[in-house]
């Protein structure tokens, strides 16, 4: 048996994990490598093994990090079966064609740029993976795993999706794995070959809106877990709550716009839940218009509805009863470009949910530009910027932004909510590892080579790896 690692490796974007056992390969996740300097580069680059030797693809979760590159895997060879849950299938479909339109328009934008420098012909910039590509792939997409319910991959390897609690659908995997003829030990009696291989993925947060807290794990030989939280612990939701309505409040009270700049994926729905819920307890004390004006959230939204196998206790009574968890008064969804153009007529009084949340593309960009230099508006960022990014330039606290390349002056409010996050901070993330047993090995993956380092020095009794970029190892 072998275990390789292909993204994720001392950073937090790539997820890509390659076991190799009873014959088989079987690859969980295949994501993007985000916010890199190489980004193209390192999204078109070679694998680190053949796509068309691979049989099986376990997918985790929809989240591009985990799940971008699947149309490139399908395009150089791969012909396997994608295993995930139902809800993640369907996000995962919503997240790949997204990615494609962008790199199918990003390379559009490059081929005018070329055109306009040189003034003569250059061969097209081709994008990573085109609409057809990501369709392609869709193909692909096999049995839909229930939570709990052991799936066979192959002889020898079996398949137990467990509840992460990170977005809608999202599971830790849990396999059980016999690598064929058990040698004779020194008894004369057969051995055991056996092994028990848990990969976490990204795992929630416990105690958010909307979805359970993470299942605990069951005990394992060998983990493979994220850190990307490894070295920190996060704010308390409840106090980030309160932030929330007291920012919409102050704002609306004084005439302005909230522009919340936010992630199409649960961050979304998470900020439409705590919105109704606010407007229910009279906590948001005025009546708003409320803009979820993203396509994207929009259709994710929509699927959300459809799974509440996914939701916890409260959230499914809620929708039990007929009460749609992501609608409130005054709830409008702009899908169409004409319908995101006439929000910026609105002087006052409206919440705008828009992506992108770090403000690097998307309809943010334009509220924004309509905004932020009003005194009487505000802007509220709700999750991670990275650095360089439109979103940390004004969390630092730039005088002026240049938005389509006019200086905007930062004259709104700003303000930082910390305590949204879908990701388990440390201690969540020890808590989930002591139930794991006394693993022979814990391989850390998806987080800053820091973060991995103050997590491993509060793991006792273990043997920690923190894996190069394609290294492989031989698991006992």
């Amino acid at each position: 048996m072998k275990l390789s690692f292909h993204g994720a490796d001392r950073s937090v974007t790539g997820s890509c994990h390659l076991l190799e056992c009873a014959g088989k390969r079987i690859l969980v996740d295949c994501g993007m490598y985000q916010s890199s300097h190489e980004l193209a580069e390192d999204n078109a680059a070679d694998f680190g093994f053949d796509p068309a030797s691979i049989d099986a693809l376990l997918l985790t979760h929809a989240h591009l990090d985990h799940c971008g590159r699947i149309p490139l895997l399908v395009k150089r060879g791969f012909s396997g079966e994608i295993i995930t849950t139902s809800a993640t299938a369907e996000l995962a479909r919503l997240v790949m064609l997204d990615a494609a339109g962008l790199q199918e328009e990003e390379a559009r934008y490059q081929l005018r740029r070329a055109k306009q420098r040189s003034g003569s012909e250059r061969p097209p910039l081709e994008p990573l993976y085109t609409t057809l590509d990501a369709l392609n792939s869709l193909e692909y997409f096999g049995r839909h795993a229930q939570y709990n319910q052991p799936i066979p991959i192959a002889p020898g390897i079996t398949a137990t999706f467990i509840d992460a609690g990170h977005i809608l659908g999202s599971a830790s995997i849990y396999l059980e794995l016999d690598d064929g003829p058990k040698p004779v030990n020194h008894t004369g009696e057969a051995g055991n070959r056996a092994h028990r291989l848990l990969f976490s993925g990204d795992l929630g947060y416990s105690g958010r809106a909307i979805l359970r807290n993470p299942t605990p794990p069951p005990e394992a030989d060998t983990v493979v877990m994220e850190t990307t939280y490894g070295d920190r612990l996060h704010k308390q939701l409840q106090p980030s709550i309160e932030e929330l309505y007291d920012a919409i409040n102050t704002t609306i009270g004084r005439g302005g716009n909230v522009i919340i700049p936010t992630f199409a994926l649960e961050r979304a729905q998470e900020i439409l839940y705590y919105l109704r819920e606010g407007v229910a307890s009279k906590q948001i004390q005025y009546y708003t218009n409320v803009f979820l004006d993203s396509p994207m959230a929009i259709s994710a939204t929509r699927i959300f509805a459809r799974h509440p196998e996914c939701y916890n206790t409260e959230t499914l009574h809620l929708s039990q009863d007929g009460n749609d968890p992501f609608n409130l008064p005054g709830l409008r969804f702009t899908r169409e470009t004409a319908e995101s153009m006439a929000i910026n007529q609105i002087e006052g009084g409206a919440i705008i949910i828009a992506g992108s949340g770090m403000c690097t593309g998307g309809r943010v960009r334009h509220h924004l530009r309509h905004n932020l230099w009003g005194r009487r508006n505000s802007v509220v960022f709700v999750g991670y910027a990275a650095q360089g990014t439109l979103a940390r330039r004004i969390i630092d606290g730039a005088e002026k932004v240049k938005i389509f390349g006019e200086e905007i002056p930062v004259q709104a409010s700003i303000y930082t909510i910390g305590g949204f996050s879908a990701h388990a901070d440390q201690a969540e993330l020890l808590k989930w590892h002591a139930q794991t047993g006394q693993p022979e090995a814990t391989y850390l993956v998806h987080g800053e080579e820091n973060s991995m380092r103050a997590f491993a020095s509060k793991l006792r009794g273990a043997r920690i790896e923190m894996p190069a970029l394609h290294q492989q190892y031989t698991l006992n």
